[in-house]
């Protein structure tokens, strides 16, 4: 059975609350598949989830180095993939094995490689940009 949230988001601070509360649920192998436009908050909601997660260190964007890894009470992937080319790509990357493993993988620009998601990702979905209040819509 799949349910749906809706989190409505006026600040930068809100979104990453959100992200902090989902981060404090997720168990060892949980997926969280990211969407929304440049500039919607992708990367704020996941510093909140990273932090839920337990990490003392603050999330930034891997966009140049695609995969972040940082230690929290499992270990968190952060994979952006809006520089990738193809799932090929993406799978010698190893982003399979993270998926299957203990750790808990974030991605970033996940419709790029929605084939290669689990029937179980959580997906969320960032709707607003610039000044707009954020609609955050999360779907496990």
């Amino acid at each position: 059975m799949s349910t749906q949230t809706e989190i409505a988001s006026a600040s930068p601070a809100e979104t990453e609350a959100a992200g902090e509360r989902l981060g404090r649920v997720l168990r060892p192998g949980a997926v969280v598949a990211l969407t929304g436009e440049l500039g919607a908050g992708k990367t704020c909601f996941i510093q909140g989830l990273v932090q839920g997660l337990g990490s003392a260190v603050r999330a930034t964007s891997p966009t140049f180095v695609l995969v972040n890894q940082y230690k929290g009470r499992v270990p968190v992937y952060h994979v952006d993939a809006y520089r990738t080319e193809s799932l090929t790509e993406l799978m010698d990357l190893g982003l399979l094995e993270l998926m299957s493993g203990e750790g808990v993988t974030l991605i970033e620009w996940a419709d790029k490689l929605a084939s290669l998601l689990p029937p179980d990702a959580i997906h969320v979905s960032i709707r607003g940009v610039g000044d707009e209040p954020r609609l955050i819509t999360i779907r496990a």
